[in-house]
């Protein structure tokens, strides 16, 4: 039996007081017992138009949490993160970054997804469209980390509206997905639970969904409502509070793979054109 911690969090662009509140979670989620947490999108600072300025930093806050991580012996899922170079190492050249989750032991980074569905839509609130091709580069590669409590398929945010991911995390491995999330107020409403629950049905994975809540300068507003969901859909856990908040859960691999040799969902899809 492992302890999974989901974060929430109100995000803003100080890096010093997110960083904070980063710690503060982290030891709340320690004392519980939680081998594992995960921090949603844009935690350590949520700053439209500064993330060129941020992604400078990418290095150094990188190890920053690395060091939290061997110091709380805890597995962190570290949000997002602008990276100004890929996975290569080849650094982006037309001014644009990559929306990074990064995936850290307390030995140090295990592994990076760099986020490949990006934001591209009409929301109709206060700030109308969203454009995040315009200053992000999308991933494309499908990433799931190994760990000594479960494979961890690594997701961010809007890919939670495309189930091929889910599923091919699932196919790669994934007893875990994890979802940092910044949802807008007016699709979080519709959306996010649902999402995280459909998802979970899927690919019979854990779906951990970090969340951002509140106001972020004067237009931003994020929905929250930070949320667990079982391999079998149910919602086990959620924030229903304002602000930052931490929630866990238990996860029993072995149940879940019971559950998986009940319904062999993998194993009955078939792969054509219907």
């Amino acid at each position: 039996m492992t302890l999974l911690s989901v974060a929430q969090m109100n995000s803003q662009n100080d890096i010093e007081a997110n960083f904070d509140v980063i710690e503060s979670l982290l030891q709340q989620s320690k004392a519980q017992g939680a081998e594992l947490i995960v921090f949603p999108e844009n935690f350590v600072c949520f700053a439209a138009g500064k993330q060129r300025e941020t992604a400078a930093q990418f290095e150094a806050i990188q190890a920053r949490l690395e060091q939290l991580a061997h110091r709380y012996q805890i597995w962190i899922v570290a949000g997002t993160l602008p990276c100004p170079f890929r996975p290569d190492g080849s650094v982006i050249q037309d001014g644009r970054v990559r929306t990074v989750s990064l995936c850290i032991s307390p030995e140090g980074t295990e592994a990076r997804y760099d986020k490949i569905h990006l934001f591209d839509v009409q929301v109709g609130d206060a700030v109308g469209g969203y454009q995040e091709s315009k200053f992000f580069e999308p991933g494309d590669q499908v990433v799931v980390a190994k760990t000594p409590f479960g494979n961890i398929g690594l997701m961010v945010c809007y890919d939670l509206r495309f189930p091929e991911l889910a599923l091919s995390l699932r196919q790669q491995g994934a007893d875990i997905l994890t979802a940092p999330a910044a949802f807008t107020y007016t699709t979080g409403q519709l959306h996010w639970q649902l999402l995280l629950q459909a998802r979970a049905i899927d690919s019979q994975c854990y779906v951990l969904g970090a969340a951002q809540q509140g106001w972020h300068g004067e237009q931003r507003q994020t929905w929250g409502h930070a949320g667990i969901a079982d391999s079998r859909g149910q919602l086990l856990q959620s924030i229903d509070t304002d602000g930052y908040g931490l929630i866990s859960s238990e996860f029993e691999l072995e149940a879940q793979n019971k559950l998986r040799l009940a319904m062999p969902l993998m194993q009955h899809r078939k792969i054509i054109t219907y």
